[in-house]
């Protein structure tokens, strides 16, 4: 069940917090709560993706975005995912999570976040993120643009780059087996 209290929670606790620049890191604290976890008792994987996407959300809130996208009639969806776990994260843990965007190709924006107790990651991902309008992909430099800012995009960083072209040939749609 998404965390629609949690939500609203989060888009209202930084609400008055300072507008952040494009590139810059929006940081959130969660506690993990009993309907975080799983049958092994540690932070459940989709609860994981349904932090993030909180993040994304509130760094879009605090980048402007929102509004732009809501005149516009513009929505986001994400294209595609990778995300790493490495650390187990339990009930009661405290976690910080930080979600910025890296910049964006011909199609997608593409937005890292990582999940922290204390100093040791938890876990990382990479989103492609897409906006969307009417008549289908908006370009991101339109929707850099329209926010207000520069139409080009930083370089991405390499293991970005290497990741979109690992997914360029991956095929889709994927083999019926």
């Amino acid at each position: 069940m998404y965390p629609v209290l949690r939500m609203a929670k989060e888009l209202a606790v930084h609400r008055s917090a300072p507008r952040l620049g494009l590139f810059d890191t929006h940081v959130a604290r969660h506690l993990i709560w009993p309907h975080d976890i799983d049958i092994w008792m540690e932070l459940n994987n989709g609860r994981t993706l349904t932090l993030y996407d909180l993040g994304r959300m509130v760094l879009f809130q605090r980048i402007g975005a929102i509004g732009v996208m809501k005149a516009q009639r513009w929505a986001g969806t994400i294209a595609g995912s990778s995300v790493r776990y490495r650390r187990r994260v339990r009930v009661f843990d405290r976690i910080e999570m930080r979600t910025r965007i890296l910049g964006w190709d011909a199609r997608f924006m593409y937005l890292e976040q990582a999940m922290w107790r204390g100093d040791e990651c938890t876990s990382h991902a990479l989103f492609r993120n897409a906006v969307t309008g009417r008549d289908g992909l908006v370009p991101p430099q339109e929707a850099a643009a329209a926010m207000g800012h520069p139409a080009e995009s930083p370089a991405l960083p390499d293991w970005v780059v290497a990741w979109t072209d690992a997914e360029a040939q991956r095929p889709w749609p994927p083999a019926r087996t």
